[in-house]
């Protein structure tokens, strides 16, 4: 589940932050420091969905401003499955929603 959480606030960045042209954003750069696999793997061991549910919000406020908003078509989009990776109430649940969203994030790319 480490890899799935990093992959989607890695994506959610790049949106975010990458531009045509320029270098692609790798996950040692800066602005991914505290969404590695190390420190999403930590939370899953401490069981702490509400940090990781966190995190993955902050990265994906983000990405979702970068998109225009909830009002345009991608945006819709994006809130509607990040709101329900926010929804779940255990890691065990966690899995389907976020590799969806994983999913999606990838594909806007």
């Amino acid at each position: 589940m480490e890899l799935t959480l990093e992959a989607v606030a890695l994506f959610a960045l790049k949106l975010v932050h990458e531009t045509e042209g320029a270098s692609p954003i790798l996950r040692d750069d800066l602005v991914v420091d505290g969404y590695e696999r190390e420190v999403f793997g930590l939370l899953v061991r401490q069981g702490d969905l509400a940090t990781i549910q966190r995190k993955l919000d902050e990265c994906i406020i983000q990405a979702l401003d970068t998109l225009g908003g909830a009002d345009t078509v991608l945006g819709r989009e994006l809130h509607k499955l990040a709101a329900a990776v926010q929804q779940v109430r255990s890691l065990d649940e966690l899995s389907p929603p976020l590799t969806t969203l994983q999913g999606y994030l990838k594909d806007i790319q």
